[in-house]
This record gives structure tokens, C-alpha cells and sequence, in this order.
């Protein structure tokens, strides 16, 4: 089964300092970084997603922004697409389908974030589609929520979204396992 990678908006914004910082995104990262340097090594399809906000008032992935740009340690190579999106599901007006379909690919390798927007929705309609995916969690960040006065910490946010995704949605497994 053909497999490409796909790396969801690690953008300048979700790490230290930016306009959403996430809880473990430095670490998310590198794990992010460890699987693209295997695909490629292994010369396989890599595929980046890059969220630009259009929407009016958006605080973070302003357009033309240091926030929005794709952070160094994912930086696309010369032939590496960038798809940008503008929804939390990064086949939602885009021509990622058509990339994926093209390329042959069957399987994806899911990272990025936010785990429980544009991961856990990219997967769904991955799945929706017909593709087989597989989540790296540990290269995967989230952020502490706020639910009915309650604050929900970010490590419950993650094993509640991958719990749901693992089995029917997709193999959630760790970089370490993976690779």
C-alpha cells in the first residue's frame, strides 16, 4: 500500500511565542521532523498542509505573517506541494484528493495539528474518501479547552481525540512504533 506523508499547519503560530501556542508542540515537531526525514530518505510522497486565515477578526495564521509561515523544522523541499487550505479539513476546497489520487497514494501518515480540529477532521474525511490512515500521535499538539466552566488539560484533549480515531478512522500509533 502506497503511503504519503501528510504534516498538518505546524506553523510559526502554534509554538512559543506565536498567536495559538500549543501544549507540546516543540515536541510534536520534532517528532514531525523525524518522519519526514524517513520519507525522505525513503523518497516517498510528502505532502504539506498550511492553514491561512481569511476569515475577518482571525487572531492567528494571518496571511503574510511570520505566524502563518510553516515552521523550520518542516520546511517543504523543492518538490514537496504545499497545500493551502482556509477550513479545518484540508481536503475542504482544496486539490489535496487530487494530489493523493495522482500519486497512487492509498495509506496516509497523519501529524501535525491541532489534534482535535484539523487532524481529527482531515482524518474523518480521509476516511470518508476512501484512504487508509495511519496517526502519529506523539507528533501531534493540542491545547488545554475550556468546557461548561471546566478546564480540560491538553493531555485529555489528545487521548480522548485519539482514542476516537483509533480503529474504525485510522492505526494511532507513536513515531517511535512507526518508524
Amino acid at each position: 500500500m502506497k503511503q504519503g506523508l501528510i504534516i498538518i499547519d505546524v506553523q510559526n503560530d502554534y509554538f512559543q511565542g506565536g498567536k495559538m501556542e500549543l501544549v507540546g508542540m516543540d515536541a510534536a515537531a520534532d517528532n514531525c521532523q523525524r518522519l519526514l526525514t524517513r520519507f525522505r530518505d525513503d523518497q516517498a510522497p510528502i505532502f504539506h498542509i498550511q492553514h491561512v486565515s481569511v476569515r475577518a477578526g482571525s487572531s492567528f495564521f494571518v496571511p503574510d505573517t511570520n505566524g502563518c509561515e510553516i515552521n523550520e523544522r518542516v520546511k517543504p523541499g523543492g518538490n514537496e506541494p504545499v497545500v493551502v487550505k482556509n477550513f479545518p479539513s484540508s481536503f475542504r476546497g482544496t486539490g489535496l484528493q487530487d494530489l493523493l489520487e495522482n500519486a497512487g497514494i492509498e495509506q496516509l501518515v497523519v501529524c501535525g495539528a491541532m489534534t482535535q480540529m484539523c487532524v481529527d477532521t482531515t482524518v474523518r474525511a480521509a476516511f470518508d474518501l476512501g484512504f487508509n490512515c495511519h496517526v502519529i500521535s506523539d507528533a501531534c499538539a493540542t491545547r488545554n479547552l475550556e468546557f461548561e466552566g471546566r478546564r480540560v488539560p491538553a493531555s485529555a484533549v489528545q487521548d480522548a481525540f485519539m482514542a476516537s480515531l483509533n480503529g474504525l478512522f485510522a492505526v494511532v500509533s507513536t513515531t517511535e512504533n512507526f518508524l
